[in-house]
This record gives C-alpha cells, structure tokens and sequence, in this order.
C-alpha cells in the first residue's frame, strides 16, 4: 500500500474514527468525498487517497451509483479479533493539525512497533460531545494505556466522569499538549512561558512596543502562551495593550473565513509593528491578510509564530518555535510503555517538559518608526 502524506493521514485516521463510532449502527453509509473535503479543508484527491487506503484495508465497500459503506462484518471482526497478544493503546486526537498529528503519530510508531502494539487512533474534533462518545466506546474494550491530546482544556471539561472510570480500572492514561488541571495524569509539554519569553524578547530587543497576539481562549497551551508574552512585554518595561490581543476559539483558527477578522482586527491597530501568532493555522491566516493589506514582512510588520508544524520554516524564513511533534510523540509512547509495565496511573516522575526549540528566521526585523 502507498504511504499517506500528512493531510490524507487526518483523513483516513478520520474515517477511522467515523468506523469505530458507527460500525454497531444501522446507518453504515459514510459522508460524500464533497461533505468530508467541506467538513476537513482538504481536496477530493485528498479523501480520495484515504478512503483507497481504508477500502483496501477492507473496512469500507464502494458501490457504483450509491456511495461508500462501512464493511461492517471486517470492522467487527477487527474488533473481536482482538490484539493478538499486543499491548492495545488508545490514541485520541484533536484531529485538526494534519502536519502536528502526523509527526506525532511518527514519533509513537518509532517506539510503540506494530507487531508489539496494536494502536488505535479515535479524532475528537476538539469537540467534548466527541471526546464523551470516545471514552463511552472504549472504555471496556481492553486498552491497556491512552495517549490524549485533551479538548478545550483551558474550560471545565464535562467528561472527567469517564476518565475517573479509567483511573478506577488502573489503565494509564498520559496527555500532550493539552491536559486537564482536575486529573493526576502525566503529561509531555513543551515550556510554553519560555518559549513566549524567547520569541517576544526577540522583538523587544528590534525596538518593538506595539506588538500584537492572536490567542486561542479554550486552549490551555494558548493560555500558557498569552502569559508568557505578557510576563515578558512587562518584564521588559513594555507597557501591555489589551487592544493588540485578539482571542478566538479553536474553530475559527482553523476557518479560512477567519481571516475577514485577523484583517479587521489589524486595520484598527495602525501603530502595530508585530504580530505574535499562537500556531501554524493563525500565522498562515495573518500572512494572507498582511499580504492582502500590501504590508511586507519584516519590512513592514514582524511575525513570529510558535509552534510551527509545517516542514518548511527555513524556506519560509519565519522566527518561531519548531512543533516538536516527532519527539512528543516518542516521549508520550515510552513514558505510557513504563506506566503500563509498573501499573502506575498516577504522576510519579513521567511528566515531562521539554525546552522550546526556537529557529531565528527573516520575519523579524526593526520596528518601522
């Protein structure tokens, strides 16, 4: 079988989950190439390659004229087959960054190996009623561990009932990135307020004051970033602007329509030198609306970006923090494999907080007078 690149990956691990959530139903048809390339902002050619994959695989059955199916008798067989002696390990997803979650799930399968363990992926959509539907499936199928990536997790979460059912049942259970404050859990993070300190006192030192943040208010890693730049602006004597914040919700980061704000947004800040981006999806938004604007950059505005999940930040000479998604990945998967074989579902030593990794591109020059 070919290899998915990272955007058909999201894809097929999507469809994945759909087969999982509704192999027991009694609709089996799954969404249209067009809803699914709607639904995830990718091509047809896209969710075409993916649902290739899945069809070759068996789990789903295409019929000419009608649409695609879910092959329920090979998906429950997948299931009732079990693990085969494999550790079986629970990965849930936001599902939202393909390049962050491919990286992740490659740094995972360099540890985690197939013949050793059987991984199932489930996508969450960064959505609760997901995340609720997810647990209630799994959590008397026999998983030995999960790895989570939780959701909204800077508000109270509605679902800490059922991971107090897993804790109860002694299976492991270690987040990344995002995490739930209520929980015991371990978790792999990266030094958020140290990274904001390094990125913004790169621009502090070129001479800017008026710089700008775009935020995601229900991201507890967000909300980590936002503190880190405010410590530092007022660290530095830098006076902080409540107007140069902009906050929004981790579905409109990733709504391509959520560019009319960023542009609304920038035009009411005319002393903006900087724009300080909370992730990849944000930062590829304010590019098209600087470059929209006529503005160059650094020329005429600064950016700089963490956690940059694309491949290509030295071509595209942005200052940032590199997403360090394949070395998450590995710590998440050897740090679970010790908890499985100790028994511990508690923090004892696993958490782990990594050093920013900071790349001094060409997106930042002095501020313009």
């Amino acid at each position: 079988m070919k290899e998915l690149d990272g955007k058909s990956e999201t894809v097929y691990l999507w469809v994945r989950a759909y087969i999982e959530e509704n192999k027991f139903s009694s609709s089996t048809k799954i969404p249209s190439e067009n809803t699914l390339s709607r639904k995830l902002a990718v091509s047809r050619e896209t969710v075409r390659r993916a649902l290739e994959r899945l069809t070759e695989e068996g789990l789903l059955l295409r019929v000419k004229g009608s649409g695609t199916y879910i092959n329920k008798e090979e998906a429950l067989s997948w299931e009732l087959g079990g693990s085969g002696g494999k550790l079986k390990i629970g990965l849930i997803l936001q599902g939202q960054d393909g390049n962050a979650n491919s990286s992740l799930m490659d740094g995972i399968r360099s540890v985690l190996s197939p013949d050793q363990v059987d991984l199932r992926t489930f996508l969450t959509d960064n959505k609760f009623a997901n995340e609720r539907h997810c647990l209630q499936t799994v959590i008397n199928q026999g998983f030995q561990g999960f790895i989570v990536d939780g959701v909204k997790a800077s508000l109270l979460n509605p679902n800490l009932d059922c991971y107090q059912k897993i804790y109860q049942k002694r299976i492991p259970v270690i987040f990344y990135n995002n995490y739930y404050k209520n929980l015991k859990c371990p978790r792999v993070v990266v030094n958020d307020l140290r990274c904001a300190e390094e990125l913004i006192s790169l621009l502090i030192r070129q001479g800017h004051r008026n710089i700008a943040g775009i935020f995601v208010s229900d991201n507890y890693q967000s909300i980590e970033k936002f503190q880190g730049m405010a410590a530092t602006l007022q660290k530095n004597g830098v006076e902080y602007q409540d107007d140069y914040t902009k906050w929004c919700v981790s579905d409109e980061a990733h709504d391509l329509s959520f560019a009319r704000s960023i542009d609304r947004f920038l035009k009411r800040l005319p002393q903006c030198t900087a724009v300080v981006c909370c992730n990849y999806m944000i930062y590829r938004l304010v590019r098209q609306v600087l470059e929209k604007q006529g503005k160059r950059v650094p020329e005429n505005c600064s950016l700089v970006c963490f956690d940059y999940s694309s491949e290509d930040w030295e071509a595209e000479g942005v200052t940032c923090s590199v997403h360090q998604g394949y070395r998450i990945g590995q710590e998440v998967a050897s740090r679970l494999t010790r908890m499985i074989q100790n028994r511990d579902c508690d923090d004892l030593g696993y958490t782990c907080v990594l050093p920013p990794e900071i790349y001094v591109g060409r997106s930042v020059g002095p501020a313009v007078k």
